[in-house]
Parts: structure tokens; sequence; C-alpha cells
């Protein structure tokens, strides 16, 4: 774009070159400016969505289970008995290789509580079903204050969820030998 001024002295129209200079300035300012700041715009927005790949990434692995994640988030916890605890959810899962326990993040084929607080998002496979495995683990918590805390014995403990959490006749029997067979004690 060509600025023009009327010049008194010569009566004549005359080219503005300083206008016309600053003109094209602002227009390469705005035009280096924005592709400079769309450059960077992208990189940042790049920047950020690779932090946030990051931070899920980080929420993955610390949401994948593994048996050392659980001892230590039963010990968090200060779950009673441990040690059964894990025998149920070895038992319950088939070791972690159900399709409840893969779905459903459910460590303790626990149906969704009604009564109780609970972490449960849903029923799914006819169980609850839960965001990860750790919510499954602060639900059997719950479970275990409200209807467990004044048990103090092993014994009792192992009387309780004979009357109340299974319907098959042998699963003390069969939490017995899991613990045994997998040596769950020595890891509490």
């Amino acid at each position: 774009m060509i600025f023009w001024k009327f010049n008194n002295d010569t009566l004549k129209w005359e080219k503005n070159k300083r206008k016309t200079r600053i003109f094209w300035g602002v227009i390469g300012t705005l035009i280096v400016g924005s592709f400079i700041g769309g450059r960077f715009g992208k990189f940042e927005a790049l920047e950020q969505y690779e932090k946030e790949l990051l931070i899920l990434d980080l929420q993955q692995e610390r949401n994948k289970f593994t048996q050392e994640k659980f001892i230590d988030e039963l010990k968090r916890l200060n779950v009673k008995f441990p040690h059964i605890v894990m025998a149920q959810s070895i038992l319950e899962t088939g070791h972690w290789k159900s399709k409840v326990f893969k779905e459903n993040h459910n460590l303790f084929g626990m149906k969704q509580a009604n009564i109780r607080i609970n972490t449960a998002k849903g029923t799914n496979l006819n169980h609850a079903y839960y965001e990860n495995w750790q919510e499954s683990v602060y639900d059997y918590a719950f479970y275990q204050c409200r209807y467990m805390g004044s048990i103090n014995s092993e014994d009792k403990y192992f009387l309780a969820l004979g009357a109340t959490y299974a319907e098959d006749g042998n699963y003390i029997n069969a939490l017995k030998q899991v613990i045994e067979r997998e040596h769950l004690r020595e890891l509490f």
C-alpha cells in the first residue's frame, strides 16, 4: 500500500515514504509476530499436550495392578488381617485373572453396597465396578470398618466371613489353603 500526501509548495501529490514504511513495518511485524507467536503457541500447546500425556502415563502406571502395590495399599490402609484379605482377593479373582477383576477392577468379588459408604461406580457383570483397583481396596476397608471393626482375632474374622461373606461352605478352608500355599502371612 502506498500513502500519498499533498505538497502545498509544489501543488502535487507525492508518495509519503515515511507512512508507507511505517505501514509495511507494522504489517511485517504483525506477520512475523503472528508466525512466531503461532509457532510458539503451537510449541506451548504441544508442551501442554505432552505434559497431559505424561500425567496420563503416570496415572496409568499408578493404577496398574501388581501384587506389591496391593500389599503396600493394604499396609497403608492398615487393613485388619491383610493376609486373609489378600487370600480373599486371590480366591475371588482366580489370582487376579477373572473378568470381574479385569473389567470392574473388583479385587474381592463384592456386590455394590446399598447401606454402607462405598466407592463403587455402579454394577457390571452383577458385581460392583470401580474406577481403579485402589477404589476396590478402599471399599473393602469401608466394609471391614462397618462389619468387622470389633473383631479382634483371626478365628473370629474367619467365622464372620463364613457367616456373611461367602455362599460357599468351603470358603474358609479355601482361604486357609491359599494363605499357606502362597505364604501370605510372611508378606505382612
